[in-house]
C-alpha cells in the first residue's frame, strides 16, 4: 500500500500548486492592464486625429479664401493701375494739344483742347497757370508736376496691392497652419499603427515597448496640438 504524504511534503505540495497558480493569473492581470492601455491610447488618438483632420480642413479652407482674395485684389490692382496710365497718357496727349495750339497762337484750338481735359487734370493745370510759366523760370515743367495732380484710380490701384498683400500674408500663414496640423495627424496615425501592430506580438517585452513608444509619440503630438493656433470660425 502506498504510505500517505507527510504533513511537510503536503504543505511543499500545496505551495508548489499556489505558485504555479499565481504565475498565469499575474500574466492575465498584466494582459488586462494592458489590453486597456491600448483601448485609451486608441480612444485618445481618434479623438486627436478627429480634431487634428477638422483644424487643418478649416485653416487650408481659410487659406484658400484668403489666397482667392488677394488673387482678385491683384487682378483689380493692376486694372486701376492700367486705367491710371492711360488717364495719364490722355492728360499728356490733351496737354500737348494744347501747347501747340499755345505756341501757335490758336486760342480757338486751345480752348478745343482745354476741354477736352479731365476734371482732375483741369484743376492741375489752372493751378500750373497761375504760376505764370511764361514768364517764371521756376515754375513747375507742367501740370503733371503739380501737387494738385491727382490720380484716383492709381492711388486706388496703390491701396489694392497692399489689400493684396495682406490677404496673400494671411493666406500663407493659414496655409502653414493646416500643413502643421497635418504633421500632426500624420504622428496620431503613427501612433494608431503602433497600438495595431502590438496586439500581435507575442512577446510581451515587445508589446510593452510598442505602447510606451506610441504614448511617447502621442504625448509628443498632444504637445504639438496644444501648441497651435485654433482653427477660424
Amino acid at each position: 500500500m502506498a504510505e500517505g504524504l507527510s504533513g511537510t511534503e503536503a504543505g511543499k505540495e500545496i505551495s508548489e500548486h499556489a505558485k504555479h497558480g499565481r504565475g498565469p493569473q499575474a500574466a492575465r492581470r498584466r494582459d488586462r492592464i494592458v489590453s486597456i492601455a491600448e483601448a485609451v491610447l486608441l480612444s485618445l488618438v481618434t479623438l486627436a486625429a478627429a480634431w487634428s483632420g477638422y483644424a487643418a480642413a478649416k485653416w487650408n479652407g481659410e487659406s484658400s479664401e484668403w489666397l482667392t482674395a488677394a488673387l482678385e485684389a491683384r487682378t483689380d490692382a493692376s486694372r486701376a493701375d492700367l486705367d491710371a496710365r492711360e488717364d495719364r497718357n490722355f492728360d499728356l496727349s490733351t496737354f500737348e494739344a494744347w501747347f501747340d495750339a499755345y505756341v501757335a497762337g490758336d486760342e480757338h484750338a486751345m480752348g478745343l483742347a482745354a476741354r477736352r481735359f479731365r476734371p482732375d487734370f483741369t484743376v492741375a493745370f489752372d493751378a500750373w497757370r497761375a504760376t505764370s510759366p511764361d514768364t517764371n523760370p521756376n515754375a513747375p515743367r507742367g501740370p503733371t508736376y503739380m501737387p494738385q495732380y491727382r490720380q484716383p484710380r492709381l492711388a486706388e490701384a496703390k491701396a489694392l496691392d497692399e489689400k493684396a498683400d495682406d490677404a496673400f500674408a494671411r493666406g500663407a500663414s493659414a496655409d502653414q497652419a493646416a500643413d502643421k496640423y497635418v504633421r500632426a495627424t500624420v504622428f496620431l496615425a503613427s501612433v494608431l499603427f503602433l497600438v495595431g501592430i502590438s496586439a500581435h506580438f507575442p512577446v510581451r517585452g515587445a508589446r510593452y515597448g510598442l505602447i510606451a513608444l506610441g504614448a511617447v509619440v502621442l504625448a509628443a503630438a498632444l504637445v504639438q496640438l496644444a501648441q497651435l493656433p485654433r482653427p477660424p470660425a
